[in-house]
């Protein structure tokens, strides 16, 4: 789908900022480049104008489904994010002050940045120039399911509205040490968490099950299979440390083992997805490659996570290699980079160098060969905390804001602005 309205100019204008995207959950994407300075009078007299450019803008997809809007600003490291459940009631989900280019303050509060950074882009919208502000199919969109670890031990009734404010529409609920919602959906009743998520317009996406390993899951497809849940992850099991025809052996063994398991979760609506994981028979990639192949047709896939192929000295070419083997058998994408690590004690802002545009791998390859095989499915903003079971920030609102500049990051590796 194209869509083109009059609404603003490609000189659109905002503190400094180099590059904005808009982009639409229904798989849209709003662009507008080349922002300069302007001074912060005429930008607050203009503010109040943004919202209907923007309506206008978005007239034109009206018919789509579509969950939710954001705006993303990056200059440098900063990002601004706004979530909407309708086209044109818009909600601040999280902001950073953006960097600016002019000789005033070089970070703004949180209104500022608001009020700076959106009236800019209405001031076109006032000017003399043909404005043009266009909507383009991008064909493809990552399908976001919020890990309920992120927030520790948080109760659902904390976790499940964050959920659409980071993109998600459904929810991968983690057990006792990472997270303990699992614990608590039972203990109140699948009733009552089913009417509790329905509240919220949030599904449940995964199931993470690597306490009970792969051979133990079987009650856990029966829940799963009721909750409408599509995907259980778990691990391998298996000797580690093999190689060649020795590894390959060991993963035919694994397979054939965990057949009779598959064939419950199929009858349940449930695939099994493993995930790579360290010291484990499911790790090299070429483990993962042969799982792939062996598991045609059987209702397994893989659950991948760059963290542990960085382990193994993999760049991010190697890896977005490895995905376009995988193909269809890629069933959930952890956006997760080593960083630092998460196995000792770190100063917050190095623990957040495992988010997607923090640390240092480059996500543009892996996000290029997700959209060459069209991957349908979960991919999850990731990280570990220390020690496991806490949130990954203080604060609810600070943690959600670490996964939409994650995900801001994401969208633009997948759209960048040219």
């Amino acid at each position: 789908m194209a869509v083109s309205n009059k609404a603003l100019d490609r000189g659109t204008v905002a503190w400094g900022v180099k590059t904005l995207s808009i982009a639409l959950g229904s798989g849209c994407m709003v662009r507008g480049t080349e922002a300069r300075p302007y001074q912060g009078s005429l930008i607050r007299q203009a503010s109040v104008r943004l919202l209907g450019v923007v309506r206008k803008a978005l007239q034109g997809i009206r018919s789509c489904s579509m969950s939710q809007v954001e705006f993303f600003f990056q200059p440098g490291s900063a990002c601004l994010s706004l979530a909407s459940m309708t086209h044109d009631d818009f909600l601040l989900a999280s902001a950073n002050g953006l960097q600016s280019e002019d000789p005033g303050p070089k970070m703004l509060s949180r209104r500022s940045c608001l009020q700076g950074t959106l009236a800019g882009l209405a001031l076109q919208a006032l000017g003399p120039s043909p404005a043009i502000f266009s909507a383009q199919a991008t064909g493809f969109e990552l399908k976001y399911c919020l890990a309920s670890s992120m927030f520790g031990q948080l109760p659902l009734k904390t976790i499940l509205p964050e959920a659409a404010r980071t993109g998600a529409t459904s929810l991968d609920l983690w057990p006792k040490q990472h997270g303990s919602q699992r614990e608590e959906a039972q203990a109140m009743g699948w009733e009552s968490f089913e009417e509790l998520m329905h509240q919220h317009g949030v599904g449940v996406g995964c199931l993470t099950r690597y306490d009970l390993g792969p051979f133990g899951l079987d009650e856990e497809c029966a829940i799963a299979g009721r909750l409408q849940c599509p995907l259980i992850v778990t691990g391998g099991h298996g000797p580690v440390g093999l190689k060649g025809d020795d590894l390959k052996q060991a993963v035919k063994d694994f397979v054939e083992r965990l057949k009779p398991h598959l064939e419950v979760a199929q009858r349940h609506g449930v695939r099994l997805a493993i995930e790579n994981h360290g010291h484990n028979l499911i790790d090299h990639p070429d483990s993962l490659r042969w799982l792939g192949e062996m598991s045609q047709g059987l209702g397994l896939g893989v659950a991948l996570a760059p963290y542990h192929l960085e382990n193994l000295g993999m760049d991010a070419q190697e890896m977005a290699s490895l995905i376009l083997d995988l193909d269809k058998s890629l069933a959930m994408f952890y956006a997760w980079q080593h960083g630092m690590g998460c196995m000792k004690p770190l100063p917050k802002e190095q623990e957040l160098l495992q988010l997607p545009g923090r640390g240092d791998l480059d996500f543009k390859p892996l996000m290029h060969a997700l959209r060459t095989i069209d991957f349908k499915g979960w991919t999850e903003v990731f990280m570990h905390p220390v020690p496991r079971g806490i949130p990954i920030m203080p604060e609810v609102e600070e943690a959600t804001r670490e996964i939409n500049l994650a995900r801001s990051y994401l969208a633009r590796c997948l759209n960048p602005i040219q």
